[in-house]
């Protein structure tokens, strides 16, 4: 999380010492707001904390789609498993054993 009291520095002060900032981001895998003349303009992070990030969304958006999934299944939407393989098959003029 981040904490904008304590995690927000300038761009001219990453540019002008991005060694400490990176070694900083690895070290407490939090990202750090940069601000252009006092606004907030990106967020950086370090790489194995954003692919982290994104494996995490992935998993959230997986469950959200399972959950969605059961969702429709509960209202009575959807076919049987076996009729969907069946047209799936006969889509592609293939045979079911």
């Amino acid at each position: 999380m981040v904490d904008i009291s304590t995690d927000i520095t300038s761009l001219s002060d990453f540019q002008r010492n991005t060694s400490e900032h990176i070694a900083r981001l690895k070290k407490t895998k939090q990202p750090k707001v940069l601000t252009v003349n006092g606004s907030p303009a990106v967020v950086v992070q370090d790489v194995k904390s954003y692919q982290e990030m994104l494996n995490k969304l992935e998993e959230i958006a997986t469950v959200e789609s399972i959950k969605a999934g059961m969702a429709s299944h509960e209202r009575g939407e959807g076919v049987p498993a076996k009729q969907a393989l069946q047209d799936i098959a006969r889509k592609l003029g293939v045979a079911l054993k």
